[in-house]
């Protein structure tokens, strides 16, 4: 399979929709995820290729919608992912998870780990206050800009 083969395969999948594409062959194996953005890996005997995840355009929300969520978090700090990635609440299985809902927080202190392409990254609150929301689940997906936490400033 030639690279031009594998670009086309990729581009039919992403223009009909597909969530998820496996190719196995002898000499390659290709997995695409389109779901939250895409990785595309390819496996050509030794050599591990990967493409970075892309953000997917959010969906707009209606005029009354926003507006009515903008009152309700004019209130509140929030902190937003950095980056696309996946979201630990703790710094590893079985360990206290950094924040609760209630917890004070101060400026530097670590929120979360945002995992990207292997790599564990902390997320700091960037305000003092207080946890008043916890937007994601343990071990979900985030997009890049997406509310993490809301914090009622002292």
């Amino acid at each position: 399979m030639n690279l031009d083969t594998l670009k086309q395969i990729v581009k039919v999948a992403k223009d009909e929709g597909v969530a998820e594409l496996k190719v196995d062959t002898k000499d390659f194996k290709v997995e695409v995820r389109f779901s939250t953005g895409h990785v595309a890996t390819v496996q050509h005997t030794q050599h591990v290729v990967q493409a970075a995840p892309q953000a997917m355009p959010a969906a707009v929300a209606s005029t009354s919608t926003s507006t009515a969520k903008a009152a309700i978090n004019s209130n509140f700090h929030i902190v937003k992912s950095p980056f696309v990635g996946t979201f630990y609440a703790s710094p590893g299985p079985g360990k206290p998870v950094y924040t609760k809902i209630g917890d004070k927080v101060k400026i530097g202190q670590a929120l979360c780990v945002l995992e990207a392409m292997k790599i564990m990254n902390e997320i700091d609150a960037d305000i003092n206050g207080e946890i008043v929301e916890i937007c994601v689940e343990n071990e979900s997906l985030v997009e890049f800009d997406q509310p993490l936490f809301k914090i009622k400033p002292n």
